[in-house]
């Protein structure tokens, strides 16, 4: 069942393994210099990782049981949504847009690299705690 420990240890993940990323320069370079197919890429890498995370390196969590969004296991939402709110509010907490001279294409870009990291630290705190 998830409960608000579960999303409380996906938020500390998430934040905690995207932080670092999103006051490194070279990740905002990286975004700037990354075309739309490459964007979308990175929005699938953080979908399959996630989901692979959380139901298939924890064989003790069975998918069918969760409570269900459209069709779509509720903790499997929730660590989406980690993984792209804790980048986005790190990103502009920080003020990385303006400071890297990032164009709003850049910075979602960049907030997507971010989310590759959130995204194991969501699911892995939330796994493993």
């Amino acid at each position: 069942m998830f409960g608000l420990d579960d999303l409380v240890q996906q938020l500390v993940g998430g934040f905690l393994l995207s932080a670092p990323f999103v006051v490194t320069e070279e990740v905002w370079n990286l975004a700037a210099g990354m075309d739309w197919l490459q964007w979308s890429i990175t929005v699938v890498m953080v979908v399959v990782i996630g989901y692979a995370t959380l139901y298939r390196a924890d064989r003790d969590r069975d998918v069918e049981r969760e409570e269900s969004i459209a069709g779509l296991p509720l903790r499997f939402v929730s660590l989406l949504f980690i993984a792209y709110f804790s980048v986005t509010l790190l990103s502009f907490v920080f003020n990385a847009p303006e400071t890297f001279g990032a164009t709003p294409a850049t910075t979602l870009k960049a907030i997507s690299i971010g989310a590759i990291f959130s995204v194991v630290g969501a699911a892995t705190a939330d796994s493993v705690l």
